[in-house]
């Protein structure tokens, strides 16, 4: 089905939140004067709210379609990318094919080296829309439109412990045990009393069933990161994620083939082009691709070429307001080499106040919505939170 496309418009939504992402401020942590702190575990800036840029497209016919990207850092520059760039060329045309539009969006800026980064992001937040656009005007989930769904429920895994100490953090792991759930992941860049502490710490709480994951935020270097797996395979974690620099391609395949511990790898991974250079050195045991940087279309191309490579797919999940949530979900229920989803679940029960949607999530995972396009509708407390960029 053909749509006109009448309109491109952005928002940033920001939802206040009373604990930073990731946890209470460490050692040597401010917040700075635009509402940022720096975490000193591994030197990446954060922001002290909940921030994700949202996008309408609206088609000729009336009917509207919304995207989502990332937002948390300096927001406006999405903003400005999508609205300088890509709505003008996107506004009066006709699109039949999302991925193809994709293909046309990318290569206005690709001899400019805007392979990722904010354009990444900018072209993410259109791909959902256009796709949210197509399942509604076929009255089907977007799911439906990619192909048949092998996943009635997403299977997922806690993400993050954000409390202050270690025997916080175990505690609050034994909390959410209790509720049923038996796959963790815990942040290395706020694991103050020390990493290798911490997976002991959590493995002895937790019992030898519980799938612990590890996310080491790109701190290391080979000869550490190598180091530090030695101490921690005997407390058999899941996985690491994200064990070195993102930049060093060759070192990550080489630790990844070498590691007794599968590693994990991806969620800054925004095209199957970059999959495939990053292919090219080695394949990893995981690839965590993040819908809010790949929308759709580059999901989609990650996980078949995961797929040719057998290499398991469990998707990355950030700070955001729900909408590429529900798209990562509608995507991952197509996939039979889905491990599984990360859960944020500081974030995602204030998504669900936000949204007019049946997405749910229980102890068995992810319950997938069940309306047209993405499933998911702005409610009243998403307005409320909502900034109109022109």
């Amino acid at each position: 089905m053909t749509m006109r496309i009448s309109a491109v418009e952005t928002f940033i939504v920001t939802v206040p939140r009373d604990t930073p992402y990731l946890g209470p401020l460490g050692p040597g942590e401010h917040v700075n004067a635009r509402g940022y702190l720096v975490r000193q575990g591994n030197g990446t800036i954060y922001p002290t709210v909940d921030r994700s840029v949202a996008v309408r497209v609206t088609a000729a016919d009336g009917s509207i379609g919304w995207g989502e990207t990332y937002g948390i850092c300096a927001p406006r520059a999405t903003c400005e990318i999508i609205n300088d760039l890509l709505a003008p060329v996107l506004t009066g045309s006709e699109v039949d094919d999302v991925p193809a539009t994709w293909d046309r969006l990318y290569d206005l800026m690709r001899v400019r080296g805007c392979w990722a980064g904010f354009h990444g992001d900018a072209l993410a937040a259109i791909d959902i829309a256009l796709w949210d656009l197509a399942g509604k005007a076929k009255g089907r989930p977007v799911r439906e439109l990619i192909g048949p769904a092998v996943h009635s429920v997403i299977p997922s895994y806690l993400s993050g412990l954000p409390a202050a100490t270690l025997a916080e953090r175990v505690d609050l792991a034994l909390n959410w045990q209790a509720r049923g759930i038996t796959a963790f992941k815990f942040a290395a860049v706020v694991s103050h009393e020390g990493i290798v502490e911490e997976m002991a710490a959590l493995r002895s709480a937790l019992g030898p069933d519980a799938d612990i994951l590890i996310d080491l935020h790109w701190k290391f270097e080979p000869a550490e990161a190598r180091a530090l797996i030695a101490r921690l395979e005997p407390y058999r974690p899941g996985f690491v994620e994200a064990p070195l620099k993102p930049e060093d391609m060759s070192g990550l395949a080489s630790l990844a083939a070498a590691s007794p511990v599968p590693v994990a790898a991806g969620e800054e991974w925004y095209t199957s082009y970059e999959f495939a250079n990053r292919l090219a050195f080695g394949p990893i045991a995981f690839v965590q691709p993040e819908m809010g940087h790949t929308g759709i279309t580059q999901f989609l191309r990650i996980a078949e070429m995961a797929a040719q490579h057998g290499i398991a797919v469990a998707p990355h999940a950030t700070i955001g307001a729900g909408i590429f949530l529900a798209a990562s979900l509608q995507a991952s229920a197509t996939l039979p080499g889905l491990w599984k989803h990360e859960w944020q679940h500081s974030v995602f029960e204030r998504n669900l106040k936000g949204l007019e949607t049946d997405m749910g999530h229980g102890p068995e995972g992810y319950r997938l919505p069940s309306g047209p396009g993405l499933g998911v509708e702005p409610g009243h407390a998403f307005w409320a939170a909502a900034e109109a960029v022109a």
